[in-house]
């Protein structure tokens, strides 16, 4: 009895060591068989709504796309129509049509988009080339695998006989592919003590023992040649300096204007916005073109919605529409020979947002295409949803050549009280803001050629304030006029007056060369691409003589602090 006893205790103890000490034998399965399994690098993703394949054809839910390759593709539903854009292509393509859209141009696909249940798939025969990713289909577990393109990757190749794949690294966990054979190679993407973490070319996923495989780097491409992308257009010398030109009823008298020497960009206000159709209205003029070209200064077309957020509204949440007004923005830059198009699109829904930077994701490929330059106008960061939070003024700069800072109007015309359009101080405190999501070297700082005219008077117990807008020319009229003195305000950084009439008070921070000086400064402070200025006719000759000193013979902010101490300045 007692050896009985014994020889029960041994074999508990046996198998418990055995159990302990051997390799666990029980394999499981990765993937459900009634699925199409996405496997994107070394995770696997399994659940429905992420892949398909039809007649050999992968396509990619739409929110797989825009978390794993595209944060930016743009789907229409209402057109049911996919956008992806890159730095120098737009391709469209619909869910009816085996036809694709690349910069206009179209290319025959295999598949269209397919709406199932409300979600889009889209096939991915473009992604590769676009997004620098690598998709193929294996049968054997109907598993779709993403890679992102790399020049080197990780393989082992197997040299034990029959080795495992197991879902953990452990020898006790159960195995997901059994007997690898000698030979067979796997990508490999960790390390974990005495394991690797690869993944077969069927898209299994798991740990197979250092000691089982050979590793090796392996080069998959060719790195890619060192071809420079269209680069953005830059002057010879120094920084951009552009002005506005506005354009009302008729184009300018070219006769009439002097030549400025340093002035690099003139952007007449051309383009406009006019309907719920997508039409724009056209002010072009060739002379003006012929002019500016032989002036050496380039035309970059301002394109406005009107500053109508209702009639914009109605235009850029329609994927159709933004096209039909980029085709006649197309044409017209071709027709006129323009250099650039400047978008100026002003209280825009803050439900607008992303649709406006949509609508210049799709046009600044298209321009550069044809060699034209992508502005975009935005304001300081303020509370307000249509005039400030409606930019997202960090996509915009992606997607764009230039970013032109209005810096104006920290007083506007109906402001409640008085006070300057753009005082130095706040225009500094903006752009440091701006800053923050746009790159200098795309940033223009836009400063004003005007001033307000300020009236204060008191009717009743109510403080009642007007103002109208006065050019540099007229505040130097009205000031000979009424014999005044202006005195420099140093915390706006302008020369201030003001007098009065009857029961009326009148109040002027004054925008000429010295309150320029100082905003130009900034531009080499924060190393800016340049300045933008609104808008020519406002200014005096000398305000010419400081921009071409500051943006084009001064290098640096040290340069033109050297050079500008600050010295008493005086007003005529």
């Amino acid at each position: 009895m007692k050896t009985r006893i014994t020889a029960i205790i041994t074999l508990i103890a046996f198998a418990l060591l055995a159990g302990y000490f051997l390799p666990n034998f029980r394999t499981t399965s990765l993937f459900d068989p009634g699925l199409t399994h996405l496997v994107i690098e070394d995770e696997i993703i399994s659940r429905q709504g992420t892949a398909m394949v039809e007649k050999g054809e992968i396509l990619l839910s739409l929110e797989i796309i825009k978390k794993y390759v595209d944060p930016k593709v743009y789907w229409d539903e209402q057109s049911e129509k996919v956008i992806f854009t890159t730095r120098e292509k737009v391709v469209t393509m619909k869910s009816d049509k085996l036809t694709a859209m690349v910069n206009a141009r179209p290319v025959e696909i295999n598949m269209p988009v397919k709406v199932v249940d409300k979600v889009p798939y889209i096939p991915v025969q473009f992604l590769g080339e676009l997004f620098g990713v690598e998709l193929r289909w294996a049968e054997k577990h109907n598993v779709v695998i993403l890679d992102y393109k790399k020049s080197l990757i990780q393989t082992a190749e197997v040299i034990a006989e029959k080795a495992h794949l197991r879902i953990e690294p452990s020898r006790k966990a159960p195995i997901v592919e059994r007997g690898l054979k000698a030979g067979t190679t796997v990508r490999v993407f960790e390390e974990y003590d005495n394991w690797h973490k690869v993944r077969t070319e069927e898209g299994v996923i798991g740990y197979i023992e250092k000691k089982a495989v050979k590793t090796r780097m392996e080069q998959v491409s060719a790195d890619e040649p060192n071809v420079p992308a269209n680069e953005t257009w830059k002057p010879e010398k120094g920084k951009i300096s552009l002005v506005w030109e506005y354009v009302g009823q008729k184009n300018p008298d070219t006769a009439g204007i002097k030549p400025v020497e340093g002035l690099d960009v003139v952007s007449p206000t051309w383009f406009h916005l006019k309907d719920k159709q997508g039409t724009i209205s056209n002010m072009a003029d060739m002379k003006y073109v012929e002019w500016a070209h032989q002036n050496g200064y380039k035309v970059w077309a301002l394109f406005s919605n009107s500053f109508d957020k209702d009639l914009t509204h109605s235009v850029i949440s329609s994927a159709e529409l933004r096209e039909k007004m980029i085709q006649q923005l197309l044409i017209y830059a071709e027709l006129y020979k323009l250099d650039g198009i400047n978008i100026d699109f002003e209280n825009v829904y803050l439900k607008d947002r992303d649709h406006l930077t949509q609508l210049v994701r799709e046009i600044a490929p298209l321009m550069r295409e044809q060699g034209l330059v992508v502005s975009v106008d935005v304001t300081i960061r303020s509370t307000s949803e249509t005039w400030s939070r409606c930019y997202d003024r960090k996509a915009l700069a992606e997607a764009a050549d230039y970013i032109a800072l209005m810096t104006y109007d920290q007083y506007w015309a109906s402001s409640p009280e008085a006070g300057s359009v753009a005082q130095l101080s706040w225009v500094e405190q903006g752009l440091k803001r701006v800053l923050e999501e746009v790159p200098a070297e795309k940033l223009l700082l836009g400063i004003p050629f005007y001033m307000r005219a300020w009236k204060e008077e008191r009717i009743g117990n109510e403080l009642k304030v007007s103002s109208k807008t006065l050019s540099m020319t007229s505040a130097g009229k009205l000031i000979a006029e009424k014999k005044l003195k202006p005195v420099w305000d140093e915390e706006s950084g302008q020369y201030y007056t003001e007098y009065s009439e009857g029961s009326a008070r009148y109040r002027i921070w004054l925008e000429n060369d010295a309150s320029i000086n100082l905003k130009t400064s900034l531009v080499h402070k924060y190393d800016l691409a340049g300045a933008a200025a609104w808008r020519r006719g406002f200014e005096s000759d000398k305000v010419w003589l400081v921009l071409k000193d500051n943006l084009k013979e001064k290098e640096n902010y040290t340069q033109w602090a050297n050079a500008n101490q600050y010295n008493e300045m005086v007003f005529d």
